[in-house]
């Protein structure tokens, strides 16, 4: 068995070749999400934009995050169906949830940024504003937190790659949710967050677009940031 043909193999099967499915909607049902989903962004950034002012250990901050997920959540399922998807196989099946395969791709994405983290650790300048967003689980209740970031981590990708991925159009989905989803984090003025969006948008939209639902995409958000959120604290730690 050769490791980087296998990595190949599942990686086309994962992040390339387009699942076969009939997701078809009329124009005037295509219309109405890309109202819905215009609107809800509109609100969820000014949520959003709201919510970033908290500071850490203000307890405003869990009534505006779950805010922030309600925004998402309910403009995503008011846009119109969304689709759970199904999973290439490496031998080409197309017949599993993408479960496993997503959970995979999460956790390489968790390994890459904590190995980042080690870098981040020796360097001031980016681990200032890092241990500034981990202050909101370190001065609040932790297992609140971890609800809230599941929460609001599902809620994004009903929207971002369930309602607004459908709402854009197949040809220029995969990037338009990625640009609007890293521009989304700009105001945290925390770059490294800035490029944690990119990388996490783009992978969560190439699997919508292989997969076309919206269960891979969650499954690798919340394997992410999940992870980022227990384990980031204790690398920075170990990198100092």
């Amino acid at each position: 068995m050769n490791p980087l043909r296998e990595l190949g193999a599942f990686l086309r099967a994962a992040l390339v070749l387009p699942v076969p499915r009939d997701h078809q909607e009329s124009d005037r049902a295509f219309r109405r999400r890309r109202v819905v989903a215009t609107v809800t962004l509109v609100v969820g950034a000014v949520v959003l934009g709201l919510a970033l002012r908290i500071r850490p250990g203000d307890t405003l901050f869990y009534p505006a995050t779950v805010g922030l997920a309600a925004v998402w959540a309910v403009g995503a399922v008011a846009s119109g169906p969304l689709h759970l998807g199904r999973a290439n196989s490496r031998a080409g099946e197309a017949a599993r949830r993408p479960v496993v395969q997503s959970l995979a791709l999460g956790a390489l994405l968790l390994a890459v940024f904590l190995a980042g983290g080690l870098v981040v650790a020796r360097v001031p300048s980016l681990r200032a504003p890092v241990d500034r967003l981990l202050d909101h689980a370190r001065l609040g209740s932790l297992p609140v937190i971890v609800l809230i970031t599941a929460v609001n981590g599902i809620a994004e990708e009903l929207y971002f790659r369930g309602a607004l991925y459908a709402a854009v159009g197949r040809r220029h989905a995969v990037l338009v949710t990625t640009v609007v989803y890293s521009l989304t984090t700009v105001g945290t003025g925390i770059p490294l967050l800035v490029l944690a969006a990119a990388l996490l948008g783009m992978l969560t939209a190439l699997q919508r677009r292989v997969t076309g639902g919206i269960l891979g995409p969650a499954i690798i958000h919340l394997t992410w940031s999940l992870g980022m959120l227990l384990l980031l604290p204790s690398v920075l730690s170990a990198g100092s």
